[in-house]
């Protein structure tokens, strides 16, 4: 494992007035290319791979293989953002050395932090930061423990849950991690987490008083095909134009208008009439069709 970077220190101690942070999921080369390119500040490879990429159920059941090979891909089209990995459900839960393992994993897939669910976590979180790889940690809505569809809800709702909520972000906070990524809890929730720890706060339909957002890339660019989420808002629709491109594609291959003479490669005259006296005297008659 490389030394963390140092702006991984400037993202810890990042000063509350400084501008929201930006935060992309992306899961490939061209994903995390668009995204460093576009000067988003962090690029997560997300286990929500599982779903938009791999087409699972669930980010539960994305493995860690799968999710290392995305996240080497993620590292070849990211330049200038920081890289963020996911840590898969079931690959750090079960001891220190399962966790600092799977984190070490990602290290040398080239990811500069990873990212870990709950506060139950926090004796892993503990332990991968003494072994020099820097944390995010994550509260509210927490995916990896969504065990049906209907778990996929917002958190902290009531006092006692909210509560709990504030109390784990300032846990994970206290054990050091270098942000803190807040998913689906009331705006007060996050606001009260966001002023009583240092580090940045990064919502995901948690709110603007917090220090940053994350959205899917495949919920901003509109690419997906189910229910969006109320906190997403799509800024393109390209899903859509992405189907009316192949269909128009389809329709002029059928009809024989592609590819046009423009689209084809020619060969010099002289070549030409060669090539058609010898392949006609080397490979003579045509093929029969049924």
């Amino acid at each position: 494992m490389t030394a963390p970077d140092p702006r991984i220190a400037e993202l810890a101690s990042r000063p509350r007035t400084s501008p929201p942070l930006v935060m992309l999921t992306a899961y490939d080369f061209g994903s995390a290319r668009i995204a460093d390119a576009a000067g988003v500040d962090l690029v997560l490879v997300g286990d929500s791979a599982a779903t938009v990429m791999l087409g699972l159920s669930s980010t539960r059941d994305i493995s860690l293989d799968e999710l290392l090979m995305l996240t080497r891909a993620a590292r070849r089209g990211t330049t200038n953002a920081l890289l963020v990995g996911d840590l898969p459900f079931g690959s750090y839960e079960s001891s220190d050395a399962q966790a600092v393992a799977t984190a070490r994993g990602f290290g040398e897939a080239g990811c500069d932090l990873v990212k870990v669910e709950g506060a139950v976590a926090l004796p892993r979180v503990r332990a991968i930061i003494a072994s020099g790889m820097p944390v995010i940690g994550h509260v509210g809505l927490l995916p990896q423990g969504a065990a049906t569809p209907a778990d996929l809800r917002a958190r902290g709702r009531i006092a006692d849950e909210a509560l709990a909520i504030v109390g784990g972000a300032v846990a994970l906070a206290g054990a050091g991690c270098s942000a803190l990524v807040v998913e689906a809890v009331p705006s007060p929730v996050a606001e009260a987490i966001s002023i009583r720890i240092a580090i940045p706060v990064i919502g995901i339909g948690a709110g603007a008083a917090v220090g940053g957002q994350v959205l899917v890339y495949h919920d901003l660019l509109g690419l997906g095909d189910g229910r969006t989420p109320k906190f997403v808002r799509p800024y393109a629709s390209l899903r859509n134009d992405a189907i009316a491109a192949v269909r128009a594609y389809a329709s002029d291959v059928r009809a024989r208008r592609f590819p046009t003479r423009s689209e084809e490669y020619g060969m010099p005259e002289a070549e030409r009439v060669a090539f058609e006296e010898r392949v006609a005297s080397e490979f003579p008659g045509p093929a029969m069709r049924a």
